[in-house]
């Protein structure tokens, strides 16, 4: 029988067959360090340790417990006799909710360090074993170099498990005495000593418990041995039916004892209560009671924290995804809105005027089509700026589609009937043999038209392949952390939702690969155009300027959104201004002029009478300063050919006299 020991070694019965113990086991702090880290809510702890067997392997029975509660024990640390390297790692591995399991003197040590690393105050919880004198942190101890304010400061707000030694209720037990009447007698014997200075005070209760368990024991197998004839006098060690009989009345011992009901379990270990007490203003403080055979925690309600509560078992990253700016949205959503009504009025212009002849010559259907394109691409400019803000995630794919599509056949019907037009200048302009010159008369529309489907069929065929084989889905980009301004235990995650697919790389090589080699082959045939002049295509100079612009800033905007694809507010800014831009040049450029013309036409004539009458009677309606160059180059063409012919007949008539000269001298000669 022990009153003082409390390794949970003793608990196996292989070793220690008939030990018993009123103190109880240091396992029995286990069960309630588990039931306060669930009432607090933490699900990862760590440990440090003094390398004892008893701290050993009640460590041992606190990692069983708490894997059983669902709690990870992040970081386990020991230490023999300098405890400065365990303590830094806990605070270099983030441990906030510890358990230390070592003796007083090494407590202090531990302490001492625990200040020089700052791993206290209201971010930290520490769990220590209640034994410990009151006054354990204030003592002067030469083998650490804190002053008693520092361990005041460190140890501030640490929490405390203890077996409880002495019963808290007012109840005669079996030695007809109180609690409170055993503390008394206790202090008397002392003569006036400190309690707390006098070595295994606290255990007092458990000692006078211990013998009062022997006594009854003893006494409860008298009369079954006298039944059988034998005595406890009778007893040796090689007398295994009194110590079967002493063991059974031990092991079924249960009474009221000064330090709370007596009972022990399978192990000969005493079951008790355990209290919980909380360094509070330099003094302990009871906040409540732990019984774990009946699993009941009493609750006062009276535990205090630097913080606003008990602080998080690690630092807390909260998730935020960055949005796009609504201001920079609404702005641009507006240009795009005015475009696209720009783009409406150019296309209803073109048709209620396609029968004016030098529209006629713009090849119009060609010019409708660029406005649809730039009307499509504009409005890819909605879906670019929506974002997680505006749509739930499982509707965000179907964005990424819109955006997909828009822009890229928009950008096919746009540029692809600009391209077209420069294409067939330059292969039936640039020629000078006869055979290009005979083609001169004879454009035919539909080779046009095919130009332009065969390229909106590669893009919607590729397009149409991408969504198949590897459709877009949303992939979400992590961030470094970041602290908020305010002094919160928190880091902020930041994330940005992104439309991607597997081999997002690939395929925007192969798109941007094609259409950077359209873009530039159409800056090199509008160069080579650019001195050209007709009447068939006759705006091909307006169409090569909106081809220099579109071509420019694509080229410019494909890499830079890229590399900008992590700003959200940047990337959207440059990709949609780049669309807006080119939409209005191309617009402007190739409507605004046939319109200007078409209004100063009108109002010089003074009448607004129908094109097709006006038509008839002037012949050719346009104002066009290219035409106007066309038609001077041809008077002068056609006055030089005048007098050409002039000068040959003055030299056939030349040639006439001379001949008959020389006919009038050879008849004179003979």
């Amino acid at each position: 029988m022990s009153y003082g020991s409390s390794s949970p070694a003793l608990s196996n019965r292989q070793r220690f067959p008939t030990f018993f113990r009123t103190h109880p086991s240091a396992t029995l702090h286990n069960p309630t360090r588990v039931q306060l880290f669930q009432k607090w809510k933490w699900t990862r702890i760590a440990t440090i340790q003094q390398t004892t067997e008893v701290f050993t392997s009640t460590l041992d029975d606190l990692e069983e417990r708490v894997k059983e509660a669902g709690i990870e024990i992040s970081v386990r640390q020991s230490f023999l006799t300098d405890p400065a390297v365990a303590v830094k790692n806990l605070k270099r591995q983030d441990a906030r909710i510890i358990v230390g399991l070592f003796y007083e003197t090494e407590a202090r040590k531990v302490f001492c360090e625990v200040f020089k690393e700052k791993l206290y105050g209201k971010k930290y919880v520490w769990f220590l074993i209640g034994w410990y004198a009151d006054n354990w942190f204030k003592i002067k101890d030469p083998a650490i170099n804190c002053t008693v304010e520092n361990m005041t400061e460190a140890v501030e707000g640490h929490v405390t498990t203890e077996i409880v030694m002495l019963n808290p209720e007012t109840v005669r037990g079996v030695s007809n005495m109180t609690s409170q009447e055993f503390i008394a007698a206790l202090m008397s014997r002392l003569g006036g000593m400190n309690p707390e200075e006098t070595g295994g005070f606290q255990e007092a209760p458990l000692a006078f418990d211990a013998v009062w368990a022997l006594a009854l024991a003893l006494n409860k197998t008298v009369a079954p041995l006298k039944a059988r004839g034998r005595r406890l006098e009778d007893f040796n060690y090689n007398n295994h039916d009194i110590t079967s009989e002493i063991y059974r009345a031990l092991n079924t011992s249960s009474f009221e004892g000064v330090s709370g009901q007596v009972v022990f379990d399978a192990q000969g270990s005493r079951m008790a209560m355990t209290l919980i007490e909380q360094l509070q203003g330099g003094s302990y403080k009871k906040i409540g009671y732990y019984d774990s055979s009946q699993k009941n925690l009493s609750w006062f309600g009276n535990d205090v924290w630097i913080g606003a509560g008990p602080p998080a078992d690690r630092t807390v990253v909260i998730e935020e995804y960055r949005f796009l700016s609504q201001k920079l949205f609404a702005a641009v959503s507006v240009f795009a809105g005015l475009g696209i009504l720009l783009g409406i009025l150019c296309l209803t212009f073109n048709i209620y005027n396609g029968n004016v002849r030098y529209i006629q010559n713009s090849q119009p259907y060609l010019n409708n089509m660029t406005a649809v394109g730039c009307m499509m691409a504009l409005a890819a400019v909605f879906p670019l700026g929506i974002d997680g803000h505006h749509v739930h995630r499982s509707q965000f794919p179907v964005v990424c589609q819109f955006r997909l599509w828009l822009l890229g056949l928009g950008f096919s019907l746009a540029y692809g009937s600009m391209f077209t037009k420069i294409w067939w200048v330059h292969t039936l302009f640039t020629k000078k043999d006869e055979k290009k010159e005979k083609k001169k008369q004879h454009l035919e529309p539909w080779k046009l038209y095919a130009t332009v489907g065969v390229l909106l069929a590669v893009d919607f065929l590729s397009l149409m392949i991408w969504q198949i084989v590897d459709p877009l889905h949303i992939t979400v980009e992590k961030f470094t952390k970041e602290a908020p301004k305010e002094d919160l235990d928190v880091l902020i995650q930041p994330l940005l939702e992104h439309c991607s697919s597997e081999k997002m790389n690939t395929w925007l090589g192969v798109v941007y690969g094609y259409k950077g080699l359209l873009l530039l082959l159409g800056i090199f045939l509008a160069y080579e155009t650019k001195s050209v002049s007709t009447e068939k295509i006759n705006d091909h100079r307006a169409v090569g300027m909106a081809i220099y612009n579109v071509a420019v800033l694509c080229l410019i905007t494909a890499p830079v959104t890229m590399i900008l694809s992590s700003q959200q507010d940047a990337s959207f800014a440059f990709a949609s201004l780049a669309i807006v831009f080119s939409a209005y040049i191309t617009l402007v450029v190739l409507f605004v002029p046939k319109a200007a013309g078409q209004m100063r036409r009108l109002i010089t004539r003074g009448e607004w009478q129908s094109e097709q009458q006006d038509t008839l009677k002037t012949g050719s309606s346009t104002n066009n300063n290219d035409e106007e160059k066309s038609r001077q180059l041809e008077r002068e063409n056609r006055e030089l050919q005048k007098i050409i012919q002039e000068k040959e007949e003055r030299v056939s008539a030349l040639r006439n006299q001379l001949a008959e000269r020389q006919a009038l001298r050879n008849r004179h000669r003979p």
